[in-house]
């Protein structure tokens, strides 16, 4: 199979390229699409052929649940039911971070097949705000089933280049919208009603994201995830990216919370994924590193790392080295999603 890549800018590009891949997609197929976080494999949520096709190219496991990314708000209620007593939460959450990398399981309705939720009884829907996948999916005017468009556990793809060293062959299309700017994968959450003991909306965050514990704290008591994953694969994903081991490169990645906790081996290559590049920080002299990524030069700001970390990831995959050390990151904001992501390339 060729996989062909359309350019979406300019704007005449965009409607073209956009009317072939709704074609596509109405005949069954997918097509790899860009969103504010990472790059989606898209196919309808109506079209049986078009989930095993995603679940293929991916070579994703049937226990991994898939996200449903709506045309419109109005669209939710034909793929979601909200539970009572969170109507409101659910309401001011949508109309506060849709379109959005904000996605909410909640109990599914029958034109979600069980494929698409792994058998749950859940659905993990959001709307995108990029405006490629904006117009792809409103001309279509259906859901579409959209995880990210990587091979299953490897680094999520911020480029559409990422995407065809990941899926050249085994797709028809890639849109390329240019470079995501959010950097991760969306926040996912589940909504709990208030208890006499929880006076607020309980806020679960499944998955670590762009929309933080600090912005969803006014909504309702926020929870927030284990940070150790090692018992991650006992249980049945309640949401996507769940498992393990998961955004890791092939090249083994090592995330060093302490840099006494870090002895270099002798004859072994080893290259650095630092975050703010500080000598003071301790990691920088701690071997004679074959390459040196900082995410947040100087600054150490964690949005701009999280934008940086799977580009670089990619980077330094690309080295041949032995290992990729990875330094720790301030786990505020972004910082909890971007520890998350390291912790499980790193298992």
């Amino acid at each position: 199979m060729e996989t062909r890549v359309l350019s979406t800018d300019p704007t005449p590009l965009l409607k073209s390229s956009a009317r072939e891949a709704v074609a596509l997609l109405e005949a069954g197929e997918v097509v790899a699409l860009p969103t504010e976080t990472v790059y989606g494999l898209a196919g309808r949520i109506d079209s049986p052929e078009a989930i095993a096709k995603i679940f293929e190219a991916k070579e994703r496991p049937s226990f991994d649940p898939l996200i449903v990314h709506l045309p419109r708000r109005e669209h939710l209620a034909e793929v979601a039911n909200i539970p009572e007593g969170v109507e409101k939460t659910v309401k001011q959450l949508i109309e506060n971070f849709w379109p959005g990398p904000l996605t909410l399981v909640l109990p599914k309705t029958e034109a979600v097949s069980d494929v698409i939720t792994a058998g749950l009884p859940t659905v993990a829907v959001r709307m995108s705000s990029d405006p490629v996948f904006k117009r792809v999916v409103f001309e279509l005017g259906k859901p579409l089933a959209a995880p990210s468009a990587n091979r299953f556990g490897r680094i999520s793809p911020t480029s559409a280049a990422a995407v065809q060293e990941e899926l050249n062959g085994r797709i028809p299309m890639i849109l390329d919208g240019g470079a995501c700017w959010s950097g991760v994968e969306s926040t996912i959450i589940k909504l709990e009603p208030a208890t006499e003991k929880i006076r607020k909306t309980q806020i679960h965050i499944l998955r670590a994201g762009p929309v933080t514990v600090e912005d969803l704290k006014k909504y309702g008591k926020v929870f927030v995830p284990k940070q150790d994953t090692e018992d991650a694969d006992d249980a049945k994903p309640e949401a996507p990216g769940q498992t393990s081991s998961h955004y890791a490169p092939q090249t083994p990645l090592r995330l060093v919370m302490d840099p006494s906790d870090f002895t270099p081996e002798p004859n072994k290559r080893y290259a650095l994924l630092s975050f703010r590049g500080f000598e003071q920080d301790g990691y920088l002299d701690l071997a004679e590193y074959e390459q040196v990524l900082i995410l947040s030069p100087g600054s150490g700001k964690v949005p701009e790392a999280a934008v940086r970390l799977f580009f670089m990831m990619r980077q330094l995959d690309a080295l041949g080295v032995d290992e990729i050390i990875a330094e720790k990151v301030p786990e505020h904001g972004m910082g909890l999603a971007i520890m998350d992501r390291l912790r499980r390339a790193s298992v």
